[in-house]
């Protein structure tokens, strides 16, 4: 159980580009902190409400174990008894509405797009819907790389899903640090089974300019015996020469304007 509480504790922090930007933000010792990860002591009540409140966790889920922690934090489910797709307030009536038609959609998905803090690459996250009683939820996990970390770190956003008069609208936030709100637009699948959506995404650069962006971007839906881990592996920035990437996938990101063009728009493609 107690090895379970330090893996778990150490894949949270995974999520943080450095054990001392936790401690910061904790405002808990380095030093005893380290007790924590290296399974010496575990947080007495006070500290475990921080660490169970900074992370987003109940403290019972610290110790499950590891896999079953890990699948839970990576697919979304740890805000299972959230409403509203962790705390984003939307009409009842809206949610219902907007849930007709996306039994379809449900389930995991690679989102690529050109990357708006690392120009010239793109960018594969993770994205799984599921359906609540509330309505359709998601969560968006993108992992990333710096140069000065071997280790990944992760930015991890839950949101909501309508469909609307033939459009489908993704609205979330970034749970781990509260930086940030995004929107995207899809069109919807006119085929019997749904393999890719495009449409266009709103944010901001996650880097210290945070330039508001918008891009062009490709949903493509993964097989159900792809598992989570496999797939989160397979995640973060991609050369645009990166084998792996076909021409489609390519012609439907690319963030170009066609002459007579006034507005930066989206353009249907289909789900090949």
């Amino acid at each position: 159980m107690h090895d379970d509480f330090v893996a778990n504790l150490r894949l949270l922090c995974s999520y943080y580009p450095s054990i001392a930007e936790v401690c910061r933000r904790l405002e808990i010792n380095r030093a005893q902190f380290n007790r924590y990860l290296t399974g010496r002591y575990r947080p007495r009540h006070a500290a475990m409400g921080r660490v169970c409140a900074f992370f987003g966790v109940e403290e019972h889920e610290l110790y499950l174990p590891h896999d079953d922690f890990r699948t839970l934090v990576q697919a979304g489910r740890a805000a299972r008894g959230s409403p509203r797709g962790g705390g984003v307030a939307w009409p009842d009536e809206l949610l219902e509405r907007g849930r007709e038609g996306m039994a379809r959609y449900l389930g995991c998905y690679f989102e690529y797009y050109h990357s708006m803090s690392r120009p010239g690459h793109l960018i594969r996250t993770l994205v799984c819907l599921e359906e609540r009683e509330s309505g359709i939820v998601y969560q968006r996990t993108e992992r990333m790389q710096t140069p000065a970390n071997s280790r990944p770190f992760h930015n991890r956003y839950r949101g909501v899903v309508v469909r609307l008069a033939d459009r489908i609208f993704l609205v979330d936030h970034e749970t781990l640090n509260g930086h940030e709100v995004t929107q995207t637009i899809l069109f919807p699948s006119f085929r019997s089974q749904v393999t890719r959506l495009t449409g266009l995404k709103l944010g901001v650069a996650d880097n210290s300019e945070r330039m508001p962006c918008c891009v062009r971007v490709l949903y493509e839906r993964l097989d159900e015996q792809v598992g989570l881990r496999q797939a989160l592996s397979q995640c973060g920035l991609l050369a645009l020469d990166d084998p792996g990437l076909d021409a489609e996938l390519l012609a439907a990101v690319r963030n170009d304007v066609a002459p007579g063009e006034q507005h930066f728009r989206a353009r249907h493609q289909g789900d090949g």
